[in-house]
Parts: structure tokens; sequence; C-alpha cells
């Protein structure tokens, strides 16, 4: 059984519509900044403020010539809590990350091929998310455990022309799965949270990937499009605690975990630059994973687990599932304007059964002003809001709790955020970026509801 088909079944209508909908519909990868290159410089760049491009002995051109490009991105943010949470406080955070890309066409005459690598370096003085807040939902992506790791590591063949692809190694699944590129000016824009803790170790995302292969079919070029992959289920492997700890460089290279399974249908229109109509991308998506999962509420029994009676030991359950739709829709488009510039709306929403996860219901979304400045063209300002909702097993398990102790608890019942921000164009390959995020009932707890300010900022090279 399909996971969206077992999602029809468990969710009823709106599975049965989800599962339609993923059949017939079906939006190119998101754009990375390294995907634009002029004389082996990303563009933007703050290179191309420096002296001879910051390139004076002509490398980078010559190099990108015979298909090597390399680019350094470095973000930063200083947040503080200044109410609620575990305690208040401010940190500062960065990562480095480096990428390398190769044309083999160009460097060896192999047509089609072309091959990859990034990597991070991360620091901090303290996590945000984690050590002051308390929360489950992204408050700054790039929150992390300190060190240096290896990302993405691969290959990809172009095949038929260019209407299919298949990309093997080491894979992040976010990078082109379960995507809003409307969504990432937001410093909580991340792999959506109903996966991140749900699946073994966080699934195949920041800062975590693992071996997998993708393939890609785009039946109308730059419009249609279908991507399914298979990961190693857990980029960290079994054991206690931190996962990023048990991976901590990137380089466990796992293969034997159950499987992670994922699949995308994409739809866009109106995104070339030569469009004039509001542009469109639709996506809907699903997940199976095929290990083993803890029950949120009984024991293996059949117990309560908060029954002082019980094992202790959940029930297990056999694989788990998810589906997903995406939306990206421009509202407004200025005259001469791209697919990503005026006004336009985005959302995430996924559900996934209850027994089994931490969280069953998950919405994300946003609203971006691009633009709109005369005297600022290339300034960004938005809101956006996560919602996600703890599912009934973990509810009814906090509700056994209180009534097995008699002892007054948390009931954990959702964490939501809402983000404000605007980013400024310093001088092209050089941003800042105000912002203000309110955080209610982080971990499900509403005596923790926090606010953070702060700002980020980041260099490309």
């Amino acid at each position: 059984m399909s996971p969206i088909t077992y999602l029809a079944g468990r969710f009823g209508t709106l599975g049965v519509v989800l599962s339609a909908l993923s059949l017939t519909v079906a939006d190119a990868s998101a754009q990375a900044w390294w995907d634009s290159v002029k004389n082996g410089i990303p563009e933007p760049s703050i290179a191309t403020s420096l002296p001879y491009n910051g390139d004076p002995n002509g490398v980078r051109k010559r190099l990108a010539d015979r298909g090597v490009v390399f680019g350094l991105e470095y973000t930063n943010d200083v947040l503080a809590n200044v109410r609620g949470g575990l305690k208040t406080g401010t940190i500062d955070q960065g990562k480095l990350q480096g990428i390398l890309t190769v044309d083999m066409d160009k460097l060896a005459g192999w047509q089609g091929l072309s091959l990859f690598a990034n990597f991070f370096q991360i620091h901090d003085t303290g996590r945000i998310r984690r050590d002051y807040v308390g929360g489950l939902n992204t408050i700054a992506a790039i929150e992390a455990v300190p060190s240096t790791r290896l990302s993405e590591l691969w290959a990809e063949q172009s095949l038929f022309g260019g209407l299919a692809s298949v990309r093997f190694g080491q894979l992040a699944a976010d990078s082109e799965f379960f995507f809003s590129e409307l969504s990432t000016m937001f410093l909580q824009s991340d792999w959506p949270t109903i996966a991140a803790v749900n699946l073994p170790s966080g699934g195949p995302a920041y800062p975590l990937s693992t071996p997998g292969v993708r393939v890609k079919f785009e039946p109308i070029k730059d419009r249609v499009a279908l991507l399914f992959a298979v990961f190693n289920g857990d980029p960290a492997g079994p054991g206690e605690g931190d996962e990023q700890l048990r991976n901590r460089y990137g380089l466990n290279f796992r293969v034997r975990d159950p499987a992670l399974l994922i699949g995308e249908a994409q739809l866009q229109r109106n995104t070339g630059k030569d469009d004039t109509g509001l542009a469109t991308v639709l996506k809907l998506g699903g997940w199976g994973h095929l290990g083993q999962f803890n029950d949120q509420r009984f024991d293996f029994q059949g117990l309560l687990l908060a029954d002082p009676s019980s094992s202790g030991i959940p029930a297990r359950h056999r694989g788990n599932v998810g589906v997903y739709g995406i939306i990206d829709q421009q509202l407004y488009r200025p005259r001469g304007g791209d697919a990503q510039s005026g006004i336009s709306v985005y959302s995430r929403a996924s559900l996934s059964p209850s027994d089994r996860n931490l969280v069953n219901a998950y919405i994300d979304g946003g609203i971006v002003f691009s633009g709109m400045i005369p005297q600022r063209p290339n300034d960004k300002f938005g809101a956006g809001f996560i919602y996600a909702r703890f599912s009934d097993s973990v509810r009814a398990f906090d509700r056994d709790t209180v009534a097995f102790t008699g002892v007054p608890g948390v009931i954990r019942d959702y964490e939501a955020n809402l983000e404000l921000t605007y980013t400024a164009q310093i001088v092209p390959g050089w941003w800042l970026q105000p912002n203000l995020q309110f955080i209610w009932h982080p971990s499900g707890d509403r005596s923790l509801d926090a606010t953070v300010v702060g700002a980020r900022s980041l260099w490309r090279y």
C-alpha cells in the first residue's frame, strides 16, 4: 500500500483529494544561489564590488570556462529571546557554506554529467530554539551543532535531452522536496517540523544528509516535473543523544537502515523571465518510511504508557507515512518583473498518522513583498507563520499522565510562530535582515510564550 493510499483511508475525503491530485498534476526544483554564474562568479556576489571582481588573476573565470565553479556564502544571526521561553538571552550563530560544481561536459567531454559537493562550518554561542525558547518549530534555520561537516556529495546524469535526470550519492531531501522557494527569505524557512520531529534523526535535511538516489522526469520542460527518491532512512543511525553528534562530520555514509521513499509532482506556469501573467507553483507529494515507530500512547501489551503498571515499552508500528501540498502564488506582478517580484503568498500543509507521530498536522505560509520600493528594487519584506499540531495520541498520553499521577501538567496542543522581517541589499551579494518573531506554546506549553528579536547578515562570494 502506498503512503498516499494509506492516508486516503486514514483521513477520508481530504486524503482522497490529495491522492487524486497527486496523479494528475506535476515545477522545476528551486534554483540554488550557485545556479546563476557569470565568469565563475555567482550572481549576485560581493565579488562584483571588489577590484577585478575579486578575481585579480582570473582563476575563477578560467576554471568556469572548464566547467568548474566554486563559491562561498556566510550567514550570521544575532538573536535575543527577550521574553518567555526557557530563559532570556542573546546568541550569535554563523554558517559558512562552500560549494563546488563540475560540468563534466566542459571538463572532460562527458555529456550531461555534473558533480556537486558542499560543506558547512557551523559555530554559535548558543542555540536560540533549543537553549532559550525550548520549542520545536524553526526560529533560525542555520541553527545546528557546531561542527565542520560534509553535506551533499553527488553526481547527476542528464538523460533524453534534458527531459530526465538521475542523481546519486549523499543527498539532502530538503534541497528539492517539500520546499517553497518564496519562503526562503524567512529565518524560519526550513525542513517542516512535521518531518523533522517524526522521521528518524530528523530525516535527510540540514545539517544532515545521507546516501540516496533521486530520479526526475520533466514531460513538459520547465512546466511539469515528477520526482522520486530513495534515501537511507536514518542519516545519523540509531542511538542515544543528539543525532547531529552521532554523525558530527557528515561522514557516516549509512546504507543499511530502513529506507525513506519520497515522491513529488510539480506544476508551474508563468515562471519564465519573459512571462507576464501571475506565476503559480503547485506541488503535491508523499513520503513513506519502512522502519518501525513507537506508539505515542500504548505499550506493547496494549496498556496505557502512563499507567504505573505499564511495561513502559511502547507498541511498535511498521512504517510511517505523510502527504503534503505546497502552493506559491503571485498576486501582483509589476511590469517587467519576474516570478519572484511584486506580491506573492505561499503555503505548505502536511498530515501524518496520529498513533506513531509527535506531530500529525502542520501548516505554514506567508506573504512576500519584493521590489515594491522603487529606490530599493532588490529589497523584500514579509510575514510568515508556522503551526504544528501535536497528535491526538500525544494529547491523550498527557491527559493519561495527569489522571494517573493526579498532578496537573501540560497538555501539549500546538506550537505556532509568527515572523516579521525585512531584507535589505547593501551591495550585490550582501544583505542585512532585521527580524521579529513571536512563538506561542513552545513544545505545546502555553507558559513558555516567547518573543525573539535580532538580525541576520548574509555575504555571498
